[in-house]
C-alpha cells in the first residue's frame, strides 16, 4: 500500500487552501472542539461550528435530512461531546489499537443515535463529524471509499464503519508513515480571527483524508 506520489498529491490539496477557502472549515471546527473546555458555555456557537463545517463538506445538500434542520438540532450532540474525556482527542491513525478502536466505535454509535434518528446512509455523515471534531478518522465519503477499496485490493468495501476498515487504514498509514508524519508535522490549521496559521498540527487522519480528495 506504499504510495510513491503521496506527498505530491497532498501538496496539490494544500496548495488550494487559504483562510477563506471551504477547506479551512475543517480547521475552524477542529480548533474549536480541541481547545474549548466547555462546549455548552456558548451552545449557539458550538452548534454553528458543527453545522457550518458539515455544510461546507456537503452534508446539507440535496436530499439530506439535515437540509430540514437548523443548527439547534445539534444541541444534544454538543452535550454528548462535552461529556467525553480528553483522551478521545488523542486518538489518531498511529494509535489504532483494540482499546482505541473500541472508543471509536462507542463514539460512532452514540453520534449515530443522536444525529441520524435511524436515517440510512449514516457512515459518511458520522465519519465526517468524527474527523472534524476529533481528527481521528478519514471521512468515509465516496472518494475515500472508492480509493481505499482499490488500495486494499477489495479486502474491504468501506461502506460500513467496521474493524476491518480501520485496520486497513492503519496498514496504509504504516506503509506511508514517513510521508504522513512529515506532512502532519509541517501542516498547521488556520486561526479564524487572524487568518494566520496556528500551532495546531493537522492530525494524521486528516492527511490521509486529503490524499483521496484531489
Amino acid at each position: 500500500m506504499k504510495q510513491d506520489n503521496f506527498e505530491e498529491i497532498v501538496g496539490k490539496y494544500l496548495a488550494l487552501g487559504n483562510h477563506e477557502h471551504r477547506y479551512t472549515s475543517f480547521d475552524y471546527c477542529y480548533n474549536y472542539f480541541l481547545k474549548e473546555d466547555d462546549l455548552t458555555r456558548d451552545m449557539e456557537k458550538s452548534c454553528f461550528e458543527m453545522a457550518f463545517y458539515l455544510a461546507s463538506w456537503g452534508m446539507f445538500r440535496g436530499s439530506s435530512f439535515l437540509l430540514q434542520k437548523s443548527a439547534k438540532y445539534f444541541v444534544k450532540t454538543i452535550e454528548y461531546i462535552n461529556s467525553l474525556e480528553e483522551t478521545f482527542w488523542k486518538i489518531d491513525v498511529d494509535k489504532y489499537n483494540d482499546e482505541n478502536i473500541e472508543k471509536m466505535f462507542e463514539i460512532y454509535k452514540n453520534l449515530y443515535l443522536l444525529v441520524m434518528n435511524f436515517e440510512s446512509r449514516h457512515v459518511t455523515l458520522i465519519t465526517k463529524m468524527m474527523l472534524g471534531i476529533f481528527g481521528c478518522i478519514p471521512a468515509y465519503d465516496d472518494y475515500f471509499c472508492k480509493s481505499f477499496k482499490e488500495l486494499s485490493n477489495k479486502r474491504c468495501g468501506f461502506t460500513t464503519f467496521n474493524k476491518d476498515s480501520l485496520y486497513i487504514i492503519k496498514e496504509f498509514y504504516d506503509h506511508n508513515k514517513h510521508s504522513i508524519d512529515k506532512i502532519a508535522s509541517e501542516t498547521f490549521t488556520y486561526d479564524f480571527i487572524t487568518g494566520e496559521k496556528t500551532k495546531i498540527n493537522y492530525p494524521k487522519a486528516k492527511i490521509i483524508d486529503m490524499y483521496v480528495q484531489v
